[in-house]
């Protein structure tokens, strides 16, 4: 039995598991979500990152050598989600129905798809200011990815095109336009408008020019 007067001895205190960068990564990429989402490429930093995971900066740097190889890693990370996103709002069949009919069902699907991944999206539209080179051309190249989507749905979609070559391209570009706006009055902006409401304009332009909204 233990007298009163005498000292407890503490027991020894256990050491949290040590745990290398491998396995730090998927939580240092999920604070930099947070992170990059909130303020953007110009205002992360790598100590912000580690704050906001809860570790020190070295351990931050330990699974990244910098901010651009961090902000790649997460893209590519993010990257799978939103290709999805955006494969599933193609028309499985463009030459079944009408390019309004497409637009409308299409960026709906698409927008909600936004609506509901909001974060990852900002990651995408804070990278393509500012961001070292080989990260805006790596979000460059998931652009082009949807314009070619959209290029070829309008081949099959509008096959009386005049000059399908020179007009369809420039036709896709215009559409990946709009859609991106659309994507980011609803990440960035703040908008009251709701997914639906953004697809049906795009699709009544598309349909009748501005003068049919």
């Amino acid at each position: 039995m233990v007298s009163p007067d005498e000292p407890v001895a503490e027991s020894p205190r256990r050491r949290a598991a040590h745990l290398g960068p491998e396995r730090r990564r998927p939580m240092i990429l999920d604070a930099a979500l947070e992170v990059f989402s909130e303020r953007g490429y110009a205002g992360t930093t790598m100590q912000s990152v580690a704050d906001a995971a809860g570790v020190t900066k070295p351990v931050v740097y330990d699974s990244f050598a910098n901010r651009d190889e961090l902000l790649l890693a997460l893209l590519a990370r993010e990257e799978q989600h939103l290709v999805t996103s955006i494969v599933a709002a193609l028309p499985a069949d463009p030459a079944v129905g009408t390019p309004e009919e497409h637009v409308l069902e299409g960026l709906t699907a698409f927008l909600r798809s936004v609506a509901k991944s909001p974060q990852s999206w900002r990651i995408v539209f804070g990278a393509q200011y500012g961001a070292a080179p080989v990260v805006s051309n790596r979000v460059r190249a998931a652009r082009a990815f949807l314009v070619e989507g959209l290029r070829l749905t309008l081949l099959k979609s509008l096959p009386g095109v005049t000059d399908p070559d020179a007009n369809l391209p420039v036709l896709a570009e215009m559409l990946a336009s709009m859609t991106e706006s659309c994507a980011r009055m609803l990440v960035v902006d703040g908008t009251d408008r709701t997914p639906e409401e953004l697809a049906r304009t795009v699709s009544r332009i598309v349909a009748g020019g501005f003068g049919g909204v």
